[in-house]
């Protein structure tokens, strides 16, 4: 926040000489705004409200769940159907564990200020290795050839599935304007579903351009049991076409939704 600021003040002092420079520009094209949608609520499903949930993804009939906090983090099998929990092992050490993401027959999991990320094996959910990764992990999901990593910032990260170095990058912007505070992901053909912390606010993102092209607001979904003292939607994982599983930190429900285009 102190950065936003710090840039919004440079930017400020520079607004009546970007006025001038605009008038000089007669062509100038207006930036598309992003349709604004509501989830429509399908089913409901159980979810542990212990679980302090960092990544959300279906693979192969199983939901796969990361859950955070030092010392307390795990990798979780979940039922997609009725959110039953199958299996559940520790995080290695005392990692914050962050998003997650499955690549084969294996499961990359971030951790937030350690530095690594962890391997898994999907068969036994055994950690296979950890590579080290520069900055914050916040997000992680495989678009089918590339990982895809936020860190917090307005910055998607394009990385290597094999070994995590970074391949390129897209700066995310709706409306014109930066949007900050990525979290976790969802690759889903040609974009990217990110939660935008610290909201229950949704953003589907063009992976080629970084343009927000849809915004998912769904604060009310705390409507129907959420408690008033647990944290933020955190938790995307695609079901199929426009249907989505949805929860949040400490949630005792995940939402099976659609996410539809505006008609």
């Amino acid at each position: 926040m102190t950065r936003d600021r710090t840039k919004w003040r440079f930017w400020s002092l520079l607004l009546p000489l970007t006025l001038v420079v605009g008038a000089a520009v007669p062509h100038a094209q207006a930036v598309p705004t992003a349709p604004v949608v509501a989830p429509q609520v399908l089913a409901e499903l159980t979810h542990d409200p212990t679980a302090f949930t960092q990544g959300f993804e279906i693979a192969d009939g199983i939901l796969y769940e990361g859950t955070g906090l030092a010392g307390a983090s795990q990798l979780r099998e979940l039922d997609p159907v009725n959110g039953a929990l199958r299996r559940a092992v520790d995080v290695p050490g005392s990692y914050f564990a962050e998003g997650i993401t499955v690549v084969g027959d294996w499961v990359w999991q971030l951790t937030y200020r350690d530095g690594v990320a962890v391997e898994w094996d999907r068969a036994t959910l055994t950690p296979l290795r950890e590579i080290p990764v520069a900055g914050e992990g916040w997000g992680l999901c495989f678009d089918g050839n590339r990982l895809v990593r936020s860190d917090g910032s307005n910055r998607l990260r394009f990385q290597d599935p094999a070994g995590l170095a970074e391949t390129g990058g897209v700066d995310v912007t709706r409306d014109g304007r930066a949007v900050s505070g990525l979290n976790e992901l969802e690759c889903v053909g040609g974009h990217v579903w990110a939660n935008v912390w610290p909201t229950d606010t949704i953003v589907r993102i063009d992976a080629a351009t970084g343009a927000v092209d849809l915004v998912v607001e769904a604060a009310g979904l705390r409507e129907r049991g959420i408690p008033a003292d647990a944290q933020v939607l955190n938790g995307i994982a695609h079901v199929g076409g426009d249907e989505f599983l949805l929860t949040g930190k400490n949630w005792p429900t995940t939402f099976r939704v659609r996410l539809a285009e505006p008609q």
